[in-house]
């Protein structure tokens, strides 16, 4: 079974800081890439950030490049995203979600709250 569990989240001023952990088993951070994904209300979910397991490759939106860093820790079994000069547009629910060989994310955490305020 492949849990993931989100932490994290919080409410703060824009131009602030953030850090998301998702921890999992090792079993699921050997196997699986992981990457973080986010909601906001009336909006589709949209893809944030994804690390391969070896760590090498590593994808970010766009809109959250230059600003966040996604990171793996191999002795805690535990992804990371690091979220600095947070905008309003920012505030979403934030999951966590591991993916296949094939690149489809199959796994889903329960999702950490991040609200940032102007």
């Amino acid at each position: 079974q492949v849990e993931l569990v989100e932490s994290g989240g919080g409410s703060v001023q824009a131009g602030g800081s953030l850090r998301l952990s998702c921890a999992t088993s090792k079993y699921t951070y050997d196997t699986y890439c992981l990457g973080w994904f986010r909601q906001a209300p009336g909006k589709e979910r949209e893809g944030v950030a994804a690390i391969a397991t070896g760590g090498a490759n590593i994808r970010y939106a766009a809109s959250v490049k230059g600003r966040f860093t996604i990171s793996r820790d191999n002795e805690k079994n535990t992804v990371y995203l690091q979220m600095n000069s947070l905008r309003p547009e920012d505030t979403a629910m934030y999951y966590c979600a591991a993916c296949n060989s094939g690149g489809t994310f199959d796994y889903w955490g329960q999702g950490t709250q991040v609200t940032v305020s102007s």
